[in-house]
């Protein structure tokens, strides 16, 4: 089994880190990891097996739809003079 990272702290809940269903991006991420988990350990009957891979697949594509999201709305500071100018994140890795 691999080392995750732990959190030091509490999740903050913003409106768009939860899903439909309630649940943070970090739950997800946790649920995923526990199946993850589950899986590696290799003690699942098939059909079991089966149904925590399709979970897991559906966890990643929520959870890699939400990054996508945060990065969207991403800004990185960029100094120009005297001044700090906000760019969105994209606009920022294309002039790289």
């Amino acid at each position: 089994m691999t080392k995750r990272r732990q959190s030091s702290g509490a999740p903050q809940k913003t409106p768009d880190a939860e899903a439909s269903d309630g649940t943070t991006f970090e739950e997800a991420l946790q649920r995923l990891e526990a199946i993850v988990d589950r899986l590696e350990e290799g003690d699942l009957e098939l059909e079991a097996a089966l149904a925590a891979f399709e979970e897991g697949v559906k966890l990643t594509r929520r959870c890699a739809g939400q990054l996508e999201d945060a990065e969207r709305r991403i800004e990185v500071l960029v100094r120009e003079g005297e001044k700090w100018i906000a760019r969105p994140f994209a606009e920022s890795e294309e002039s790289e």
